[in-house]
């Protein structure tokens, strides 16, 4: 595997390039960024002319991840030529769909199983339900696939998200990438480091991601209830307290991000389902723990395999908020355990889709999270 990863600002420039990378063996370009700069005809252009025989995959981000820095306004590149294994793309559009579980569906129905080692996908993050996707991705009855991604962000706006492949990025596109090959590792983790706070409740009313009552509550009142004075910055301070919810299997539990707020109508809008019967608690920021997070997760994938040549970070934009201009050392920490010959690239999504544990390949949508993909060619 060789790699060469560039970033623009004002202009493209090498970050790094590995000694022998062959810019026509690219098989795959991955590029995240700033979604008013990424939807420009000349930065497909410059890659195009670059990788001309490479699938180029795009998203627009809430912040961009290159080494051990965190960017904002630019894009990051990252051009992969796998010399021992193959990769196959696939791109869909969720409007050309009945709903974001039947795209899911048709990415996965899309790759063969043999050889498959993973996929990777970038998905729209405004008109996609993502745990939708996740469901549809995770249909085939073998799920014995890694899948894992992200879903594309918009700084802080959550207005318009973009995604695409090999043409320039639109909303409401999905890209799906399919890695194959024995000699292949991929792992992958995902952790929050949030603390819980507060009673457990239950989900009395919900329809799909909107969430009406909780208790037989307003869920927007109660809420509002436990922010104190956060309330009144609200939709915005929303991104500091998400909610944690179990899951099917309760002694698993995801954060949810809450995307936007209605007053006339007392609902919450959230990343990601609300299903009714659900236990949620609040939850806030513990800094370390946050930080502390992004190591974990790096640590338990190389409890399971050698130090990766390459890891895509995508954590959330939630976590970036909180974090501030600290936000570089969840990138520090992790690359502190997986040492400083990986290449790191990523982004700040609006959600981050992996498996929830170590017992099933089954992928989750998560918020409030570092998810941590990583490769090497053995």
């Amino acid at each position: 595997m060789k790699v060469k990863k560039q970033l623009l600002t004002d202009c493209w420039e090498t970050l790094s390039e590995q000694k022998g990378f062959d810019p026509d063996k690219a098989q795959l370009v991955l590029a995240f960024g700033d979604s008013a700069k990424i939807v420009l005809p000349e930065q497909l252009e410059y890659l195009r002319q670059s990788y001309p025989n490479a699938a180029i995959a795009f998203a627009s981000t809430s912040g961009e991840i290159a080494s051990n820095n965190v960017y904002d306004h630019s894009i990051v590149s990252l051009a992969i030529w796998f010399e021992k294994s193959t990769v196959k793309t696939v791109e869909t559009d969720v409007r050309e769909h009945k709903s974001s579980f039947e795209a899911g569906k048709f990415l996965r129905d899309a790759f063969p199983d043999k050889d498959l080692k993973s996929i990777f996908v970038l998905s729209d993050g405004t008109l996609v339900n993502g745990s939708e996707l996740v469901k549809g991705l995770n249909h085939s009855e073998a799920n014995e696939v890694l899948i894992t991604g992200g879903l594309a962000g918009d700084a802080d706006r959550f207005q318009q998200t973009f995604a695409g492949l090999n043409t320039i990025p639109q909303p409401g596109k999905i890209v799906a990438i399919g890695f194959y090959g024995e000699a292949l590792q991929v792992g992958s983790g995902s952790l929050g480091g949030w603390d819980e706070f507060g009673p457990e409740r239950e989900i009395t009313a919900s329809d799909k991601n909107i969430l009406h009552a909780i208790d037989h509550k307003n869920a927007l009142e109660l809420y509002k209830e436990y922010l104190g004075p956060f309330k009144n910055e609200l939709p915005g301070s929303a991104l500091l307290f998400p909610l944690s919810i179990s899951g099917e299997n309760q002694d698993q539990k995801l954060v949810r991000t809450i995307l936007s707020i209605d007053e006339a109508s007392g609902t919450m809008t959230f990343a990601g389902n609300m299903p009714v019967g659900s236990k949620v608690r609040l939850m806030k920021a513990n800094f370390d723990k946050i930080i502390d997070a992004s190591a974990n997760v790096a640590k338990q994938i190389l409890d399971k395999q050698d130090a990766p040549e390459v890891a895509i970070l995508i954590s959330c934009v939630g976590r970036k908020l909180i974090l501030r201009d600290r936000a570089y050392e969840e990138i520090v920490a992790a690359r502190q355990i997986m040492g400083e010959d990986v290449i790191i690239s990523g982004f700040y999504s609006y959600g981050e889709i992996s498996p929830a544990t170590d017992l099933t390949l089954a992928c989750e949508l998560h918020n409030q999270t570092m998810t941590i993909t990583t490769f090497r060619e053995i």
